[in-house]
């Protein structure tokens, strides 16, 4: 029902986490673990008010040594590493996750997730949606803007050197941290800032092409995207594919949604069932639980980038249930999507104009189209850290393929692979830990970065 989404429809976006206060850092009660979603200011960007500073959700010891930042993939949040990075940290101490949310993030009015019922809020159009055509200004919040709000991140997290910050990302975050170091930040090559490269299911140099899905970077394609935006469709409006409405944020709103019920009682009849569109609305009566595993689940026909691999609904009842037989179990996704004011689940207004730049970012070389867009990929060839790939089912092993490109390009000292087909592309944030061949490997792979380099140097280059 959903075939004619490309592939990077969700690309990591339907995902967040329970409401955290920026002013009150605190202890995970399961897991004691520090959490804490601060602000950071960077540069002007012609937005409104307040919209001249991005977030980080971090996760994990402010003592640690190592820092490892996140870059969430398209319509992604800060929270979709909440889970993953709780899992990770638990396992590796002295590291400590910053997950990085975009300045877009303050456009988004999220206030109805703090009411006792937001479907009201939203659905009733009570809400203050942002009109593209009062948006002009983010015509120009692409790959540039980005990577200097994420420079900060990355420079505040390293604490004037103090620290080591290793950089990552999933999908097409994984192509921003890899612009990322790549990068001429005014002389110097951003991968100078770093000590690694965590890339999970994504990259460059074709590393989307086993999804069948094109890259529209030829000349002609970027010329027609950039006059539709200077007309003024300046955010992308991919997800309106899903048929949960026309505007920017109508999906995000309507998944977020979804796991605010179904984290907050999963066993009630679904409270958005009777609202949904004809098209997308289960048969049965189902739970609140049950209507996001319908919206999730690769079992209901969805596409391997908006997936997981959960359960199915209960055979039986008067209300059907959800019944968890997979990797990634239905509760663990509602608390990730479950949302709150902040930090949330994804980004409702995603700029059109960071789209055509991360595409063109695909080639991971200078080329007149990246002079053109004023991407400053200079440094690619002269990588020389260490790097990390993990893929799942998704793009059929170009993942891997890439990023071994990328390797033998570079000056690249080693790297480590890894590989789950039986995931798809969102299990590796929200699979149990146990069943999360993510979690596994990136540790290793973090543990012996820790070690000398000379240790670090016998050990195996690929799990």
């Amino acid at each position: 029902m959903t075939r004619e989404l490309s592939r990077r429809s969700m690309l990591g976006g339907i995902i967040g986490g329970i409401a955290l206060m920026a002013s009150a850092p605190r202890l995970a009660a399961a897991a004691e673990i520090r959490e804490s979603y601060v602000p950071l200011r960077v540069g002007p960007g012609g937005g409104p008010a307040g919209s001249d500073r991005v977030h980080v959700l971090k996760i994990g010891p402010d003592t640690a040594h190592t820092v490892l930042v996140l870059v969430p993939g398209m319509f992604g949040a800060a929270n979709d590493f909440r889970l993953l990075a709780r899992d990770l940290v638990a396992g590796l101490p002295g590291v400590q996750i910053w997950a990085f949310d975009r300045r877009e993030e303050n456009l988004a009015d999220r206030t109805g997730f703090a009411t006792a019922d937001p479907a009201a809020y939203y659905l009733d159009g009570h809400y203050r949606s942002l009109d593209p055509g009062a948006a002009s200004f983010a015509a120009g919040w692409g790959l540039a803007r980005t990577l200097a709000d994420l420079r900060t991140v990355v420079r505040t997290a390293a604490r004037g050197g103090r620290r080591r910050v290793v950089l990552g990302g999933h999908s097409w975050g994984a192509t921003t941290a890899m612009a990322y170091a790549a990068w001429d930040f005014d002389g110097t090559p951003g991968y100078r800032d770093l000590a690694a490269l965590v890339l999970v299911d994504g990259g460059v140099r074709g590393a989307f092409d086993g999804t069948g899905e094109p890259v529209y970077d030829s000349p002609d394609e970027v010329r027609e995207r950039l006059a539709a935006i200077d007309g003024g469709a300046v955010f992308d409006l991919t997800l309106s594919a899903v048929g949960l409405g026309d505007r920017p944020e109508s999906t995000q709103i309507w998944y977020q949604l979804a796991g605010w019920y179904a984290h907050r009682d999963p066993d009630g009849r679904s409270v958005l069932q009777p609202r949904m569109p004809d098209a997308l609305r289960p048969s049965p009566p189902v739970t609140n639980a049950g209507l996001l595993g319908t919206l999730v689940d690769a079992g209901f026909g969805w596409p391997n980038d908006i997936s997981v691999h959960s359960g199915h609904l209960a055979d039986t009842g008067e209300v059907r249930g959800w019944v968890d037989t997979g990797i990634t179990p239905i509760g663990r996704v509602a608390t990730a999507y479950a949302g709150g004011p902040e930090p949330t689940v994804w980004e409702w207004y995603w700029p059109a104009r960071l789209s055509v730049d991360l595409d063109v970012t695909d080639a991971y070389t200078v080329t007149d189209l990246t002079r053109s867009l004023g991407l400053r990929l200079r440094h690619a060839a002269a990588l020389d850290i260490p790097l990390y790939a993990f893929q799942t089912s998704y793009a059929q092993g170009t993942i891997e393929s890439a990023a071994r490109e990328v390797v033998t390009g570079s000056r690249i000292p080693y790297a480590v692979y890894a590989t789950d087909n039986g995931m798809n592309h969102l299990d590796p944030l929200f699979a149990a830990a146990p069943h999360n061949t993510l979690t596994r490997t990136a540790t290793s792979f973090l543990t012996e970065l820790r070690r000398p380099p000379a240790r670090r140097a016998e050990q195996p280059m690929r799990i």
